[in-house]
C-alpha cells in the first residue's frame, strides 16, 4: 500500500478543509510547489491534488500550480476538482495530471466516465467517491445523492475506471480514523480496480491497520501529516 501526500489547493495556498467546509479552513503554505517537493524528498511517490476552487466553481481553477508541480517533482500526480467536461480533462493531461479524479460528473454520468476512459484509458482515470453515511455527496460536498457509495464503485468500474478513491465525509480531518468497514465493503465490490482510501487518518496505527485491509493500493493523508501528528517516514 503506498501513501499519497495531499495537496488541497484554494486561491494558491495549500489548505485543508474540515469535513469539506469552505467555512473551516486551515492554510499551511502559500509555496505548493515547496511542498510537493518536500513530500517527494521525503520519500513519496505519489501526490494527490485537489483543486478545492474547482470542485466549488464547477472547472479548474489552480492548473497552473498543478504545472508547476507536475514540472518540479519526479512523483505521479493526481488531481480532482472540477474536471467536468473533456477540455477541462485535456487541460489537466497537458498540465502533466497523471490521474484525473471524475467526482460530480462520474455519479452525474456513468456515461461520461465511459467516454473519458476511451479517450484517456482506464489507468488515467480514478472516480473519487466521497460518501456521507453511506451515500455519495457532490459538488465539493455540499449536495448528497441517492447513489449507495458501493453501487457507484461498482458501476464505475464497469464504465472502465482503473482506481476508485474512497472519501469518508464524516471522518474527513477529523482525526477519528478511516471508516474500515465501508473501506473493506468498497474494496470487495471492486477487485479489479486500485482502491485508494482518503480521510481520518490520525496516527501511524490507523495506516498500519489499513495495510491489513487486502487489496488496498494506496491511503490519502493530508491534515495529519500537515499538522504534524505523523511523519512520512513513520508510515511509507
Amino acid at each position: 500500500m503506498i501513501i499519497l501526500p495531499a495537496i488541497d489547493l484554494r486561491g494558491g495556498q495549500v489548505v485543508r478543509l474540515q469535513q469539506g467546509r469552505a467555512d473551516a479552513q486551515t492554510e499551511y503554505s502559500n509555496d505548493p510547489v515547496a511542498v510537493a517537493k518536500d513530500w517527494e524528498a521525503q520519500g513519496a511517490v505519489e501526490l494527490h491534488v485537489v483543486d478545492l476552487d474547482g470542485a466549488f466553481d464547477g472547472y479548474p481553477k489552480n492548473l497552473d500550480w498543478v504545472r508547476r508541480i507536475a514540472v518540479a517533482v519526479k512523483m505521479r500526480v493526481e488531481l480532482g476538482g472540477g474536471l467536468r467536461d473533456i477540455p477541462s480533462l485535456e487541460a489537466a493531461f497537458n498540465a502533466g495530471v497523471a490521474r484525473a479524479v471524475l467526482g460530480t460528473r462520474a455519479a452525474d454520468s456513468l456515461e461520461f466516465v465511459e467516454q473519458v476512459v476511451k479517450l484517456f484509458g482506464g489507468e488515467h482515470v480514478a472516480v473519487g467517491i466521497d460518501a456521507k453515511n453511506g451515500y455519495v455527496a457532490t459538488k465539493g460536498w455540499t449536495e448528497t445523492t441517492g447513489w449507495k457509495a458501493v453501487d457507484l464503485a461498482k458501476r464505475a468500474q464497469d464504465a472502465g475506471a482503473g482506481t476508485i478513491i474512497y472519501t469518508d465525509i464524516a471522518t474527513d480531518g477529523m482525526f477519528t480514523g478511516p471508516n474500515f468497514p465501508a473501506l473493506q465493503e468498497i474494496v470487495d465490490a471492486v477487485p479489479g480496480a486500485q482502491v485508494i482510501a482518503s480521510g481520518g487518518v490520525a496516527t501511524a496505527e490507523h495506516v498500519h491497520s489499513l495495510r491489513k485491509i487486502p487489496n488496498l493500493y494506496g491511503a490519502i493523508v493530508g491534515k495529519a501529516l500537515y499538522d504534524k501528528r505523523v511523519t512520512l517516514a513513520e508510515i511509507l
